[in-house]
Order: C-alpha cells, then structure tokens, then sequence
C-alpha cells in the first residue's frame, strides 16, 4: 500500500507540475509526458529512499 500511495501523490504532484510549467513557457500540456516523469520521480524517490540510511536512534520517533 505504501508504494501504491507513494505513486498516487507523486502522479499528481508531477502532472501539476507539468501543467504548470506548459503554462508558463506556452506550450500545449501534455499527459503521456507528465505521466512518464511521474513514473521516473517515483522510482527516484524509492531508489533514494533504500540509499539512505535510517537514523540510529530510532527509540524516539513514533
């Protein structure tokens, strides 16, 4: 379920972006692309997620 929400908020958060973004320079928004870097944000994020180390003092954080 985790993945499944990581990819959700990702997909939206990228095709806002990208909205954005061809408004802003005048071009035509495009969804096949928001989509493809929504999927490269959300291995991104999953790759760099398994990289970094979690805090040894783990006791503390609930």
């Amino acid at each position: 379920m985790q993945f499944f929400w990581t990819f959700f908020w990702t997909f939206l958060l990228v095709q806002m972006v990208t909205y954005v973004v061809s408004s802003m320079i005048g071009t035509t928004f495009d969804f096949v692309t928001g989509s493809i870097l929504a999927v490269a944000a959300t291995i991104l994020v999953f790759v760099l997620s398994t990289i970094i180390p979690e805090p040894k003092g783990k006791e503390g954080l609930h």
